[in-house]
């Protein structure tokens, strides 16, 4: 089973789209903050990570920065979520090492497509 690690700080969000991740049948992880994704990340090494890049205690551009970084969890792909729709939001997360990018609310149909094409399944 595809297991997605989910870093969401916003309780409705979370519950929302982890939910819905789960009927498609993946495996989702809760972080509810950029380091907790963090260290998540490194203990149980998911298959694709969904960063907000708007929490608490660390943002999601510095844990993205430090989940590249790290050898362990640097080839895990990670895909951007942000309600910021700006193309400066899009260039700023694909800087931080972001793979993709999506803009809230999450359009589920699109992001599973998006979840597949980078994990190719």
């Amino acid at each position: 089973m595809t297991r997605i690690l989910l870093v969401e700080d916003n309780e409705m969000n979370r519950d929302m789209l982890s939910r819905r991740l789960s009927r498609r049948g993946f495996d989702v992880l809760i972080a509810e903050n950029g380091k907790a994704g963090v260290e998540l990340a490194a203990s149980e090494k998911p298959d694709l990570i969904l960063m907000d890049m708007s929490l608490p205690v660390m943002d999601g551009w510095e844990a993205t920065r430090r989940i590249k970084a790290n050898p362990l969890t640097s080839r895990i792909p990670v895909i951007a979520l942000t309600a910021h729709a700006m193309a400066s939001d899009r260039e700023m997360a694909l800087e931080a090492g972001c793979d993709d990018y999506d803009s809230k609310p999450v359009d589920l149909p699109q992001l599973v497509r998006k979840i597949e094409q980078l994990l190719a399944i």
